[in-house]
């Protein structure tokens, strides 16, 4: 980042890293720097490989090239111990919310809690009923998942996402399919939870507004390059044609709007052609 200081700061730092899925290149040898207690947003359109910088983080996928220190812990070279012992101080909010459908929100919240300590039921019920307030669903604690609203739904998984006091969590798309009110809610819960439990966001999203309002950095990325980076002000007041058209929504730009095709009106006096 811009700090020259920053990475004494940095929690997650990813050098050179490049990814591919068959003969696509997902990423081409990228660099980026998360700084603790700081909420960084990596932008950029859909299939862009977002979502699969989060799997590589946490370790779910193996780069071709590059390094990804969480902790100054190099998260490909751990143990598969060390490695699980590391994601339980990962927090994840996952698109779908991903809530076990035959649980109840209780259950869901303290799911991680039964499977990762030995704590007594008592002190689980503690905890639960602590992240369920801090979410603003205590009342639901007996709710089934599908009695949710999506909303809802989402607050429950970010509610459980945080039972286990993780260092950071990362958030997939976490404003994707919501209501303006419930949006609303997502963004002051993320910006509230960060600041009160000291933690490290990671924001994935293509919402522009939502998550400009709330992050602290941003990188955006596109073909598998860090085309633009800074923070709000500065991605806001970018030279780059492109990151004003990603930003701002406009519909021509770097990125045509019509497809590459010969000259209209050769195309329509053609000879009949069949396509």
């Amino acid at each position: 980042m811009a700090n020259s200081d920053s990475h004494l700061n940095t929690l997650i730092s990813v050098s050179n890293l490049s990814f591919s899925r068959g003969n696509k290149k997902i990423f081409d040898d990228i660099s980026l720097d998360f700084e603790r207690g700081k909420i960084t947003a990596i932008m950029g359109p859909s299939g862009t490989g977002k979502t699969t910088l989060l799997k590589i983080i946490g370790g779910q996928l193996l780069p071709e090239r590059g390094t990804v220190l969480v902790d100054g812990q190099n998260v490909h070279q751990l143990r598969r111990a060390d490695l699980f012992t590391l994601r339980k101080r990962m927090g994840m909010l996952f698109q779908s919310g991903a809530l076990l459908t035959d649980m109840n929100v209780f259950d869901n919240v303290a799911f991680p809690l039964r499977e990762h300590t030995k704590l007594t039921e008592s002190m689980i019920r503690t905890l639960v009923l602590m992240k369920l307030e801090a979410v603003g669903l205590r009342g639901a604690c007996n709710l089934m998942a599908n009695e949710l609203s999506g909303g809802m739904a989402r607050r429950v998984a970010l509610a459980r996402a945080i039972v286990l006091d993780p260092m950071m969590i990362m958030y997939d798309e976490p404003f994707t399919g919501q209501d303006p009110i419930s949006m609303g809610v997502l963004v002051h819960l993320i910006k509230a939870l960060n600041k009160t439990l000291g933690l490290t966001s990671i924001i994935v999203s293509h919402d522009v507004h939502e998550t400009a309002a709330i992050a602290d950095y941003i990188y955006i990325i596109s073909e598998g390059k860090v085309v633009g980076q800074g923070t709000p002000d500065e991605i806001k007041q970018s030279d780059s044609e492109w990151v004003q058209q990603f930003m701002t929504g406009a519909a021509d730009g770097p990125v045509h709007f019509h497809y590459p095709a010969k000259d209209y009106l050769d195309d329509l006096l053609s000879s009949g052609k069949r396509y």
